[in-house]
C-alpha cells in the first residue's frame, strides 16, 4: 500500500500525505490557510469569467465562435452570479463592484450572442442579480 501516484498513471492511488502531484497535502494546507479568504473568492470568481468569456465566444483567437457554447455559458454566469451576489457583504465593497461589472459585461455578451434572447430578468444569473438589458 506503499503505492504513489504520478500525473502519467491517472488511475494511482494517492497514500502517506501526497497529492497526485507528489507534493506534501500538509504542505498544501498550511499554504491554502494563509490566502485570505476575499482572495479565494475573487480568484474562483476570475476563473470562473474567464470561462464564462471564452464559452460567449469572446477569445481572443482567430476563430472565436469555435469556442461559442451558450449553455455552458449560462451555467458559468449563473455560478458567477450566485457567488458575488453572496459573497458581497463579506468582501467589500472594492472588491464585489469590479466582480459586479465584470458579471454584467458577460450577461450583455451572452445575450448579444443568443439568437433568440432571454425574456429580460430570465436571462443567466439574472435571478440573482436583477433584470441586464
Amino acid at each position: 500500500m506503499d503505492r504513489m501516484s504520478t500525473p502519467t498513471d491517472p488511475g494511482a492511488t494517492v497514500f502517506e500525505g501526497t497529492s497526485a502531484e507528489g507534493t506534501s497535502v500538509e504542505g498544501a494546507t498550511r499554504d491554502i490557510a494563509d490566502v485570505a479568504a476575499v482572495e479565494v473568492i475573487t480568484t474562483a470568481a476570475v476563473h470562473l469569467m474567464s470561462a464564462a468569456a471564452v464559452k460567449c465566444g469572446l477569445a481572443e483567437d482567430a476563430d472565436q465562435s469555435e469556442h461559442l457554447d451558450l449553455d455552458e455559458a449560462r451555467k458559468l454566469i449563473t455560478a458567477l452570479a450566485a457567488l458575488v451576489t453572496a459573497s458581497a457583504p463579506d468582501i467589500g465593497n472594492q472588491h464585489a463592484r469590479s466582480l459586479r461589472d465584470g458579471l454584467r459585461s458577460l450577461q450583455l455578451a451572452f445575450r448579444e450572442a443568443s439568437v433568440i434572447p432571454d425574456p429580460p430578468g430570465e436571462g443567466p444569473g439574472e435571478k440573482y442579480t436583477g433584470s441586464v438589458v
